[in-house]
């Protein structure tokens, strides 16, 4: 196996790690119930999608 016969810089070190950083996802607002939801995928306080009740959702009983 080959070594590398001269280092690599600092920079050109974080250069290549730059794109590492964390995103937050997309939300999309849901049309039923007007909850923030991913998009593409049942709302899961309402459990709708695309105009149609997908899900039965049930509320927790508080104690």
């Amino acid at each position: 196996m080959a070594n590398p016969t001269s280092r690599h810089s600092s920079s050109r070190r974080d250069k290549r790690r730059a794109n590492w950083k964390i995103h937050l996802p997309n939300l999309a607002i849901c049309p039923e119930c007007q909850e923030p939801k991913l998009p593409h995928r049942v709302c899961m306080s309402c459990g709708s999608y695309n105009g149609k009740k997908i899900l039965e959702v049930v509320e927790k009983e508080s104690s």
